[in-house]
């Protein structure tokens, strides 16, 4: 990775609608972070975050099952596209494959998660799935996480949660727009925290200054 900058690298990796994506391009946009959008690499080139990208003039690659069909393949690829662009923080974005963390990635690369882990994560649960899963279980209360990348689902150590209260009888539709709401705040608020170095990542705990 290159050494950290005023102004930071960002790569964010994207595979479904890319509202994330366009959230951080609106935050940064207002001068809100010293950061800046390097590339988006996006797994599904059909995805509605490829045509978000490419609308808001970002620079934009395709690495997934279909362009690169072999995992291993697939995997040098990823890693070695995030590696050309020296980013001081790699952000999921709605990214649903495991990202390999290799050492030089290893405090840098930050995800977000619908819901308050360890509740509702895990392998199968993103997106819409998580929220279903919410509704059915008839829980009033639920948000978001941010939590540094580690090499399982949803596992390495929280950063940021904010919750949600839920309205009685809220549907999958009604949480995804609250969860979401709340992802708008915690995610830009996280990279400042991690900018300003108040949080990094050490061992398996993220430490505060």
């Amino acid at each position: 990775m290159g050494a950290y900058s005023l102004t930071a690298r960002l790569v964010l990796l994207a595979s479904g609608g890319g509202r994330t994506v366009v959230n951080f391009h609106e935050v940064l946009g207002r001068g809100q972070l010293d950061a800046f959008i390097a590339r988006v690499i996006v797994s599904n080139p059909n995805s509605g975050a490829l045509e978000k990208a490419e609308n808001l003039g970002l620079p934009t690659t395709v690495i997934g099952k279909e362009s690169h069909p072999n995992p291993e393949e697939r995997e040098d690829a990823l890693i070695a596209t995030i590696r050309k662009e020296s980013p001081d923080w790699i952000l999921m974005a709605g990214w649903m494959n495991l990202l390999p963390i290799p050492k030089d990635f290893e405090g840098r690369a930050v995800n977000i998660h619908p819901a308050l882990l360890p509740a509702w994560g895990g392998k199968g649960f993103w997106g819409r799935h998580v929220h279903e899963a919410v509704a059915s279980a008839g829980h009033r209360f639920s948000g978001c996480t941010v939590h540094f990348a580690s090499a399982e689902y949803d596992r390495g150590p929280c950063i940021l949660q904010e919750g949600v209260l839920l309205s009685a009888h809220a549907d999958s539709a009604i949480i995804a727009t609250s969860v979401f709401e709340a992802e708008k705040r915690a995610y830009p608020e996280t990279l400042r925290l991690l900018l300003q170095g108040r949080v990094r990542l050490k061992g398996s705990q993220a430490v505060w200054a």
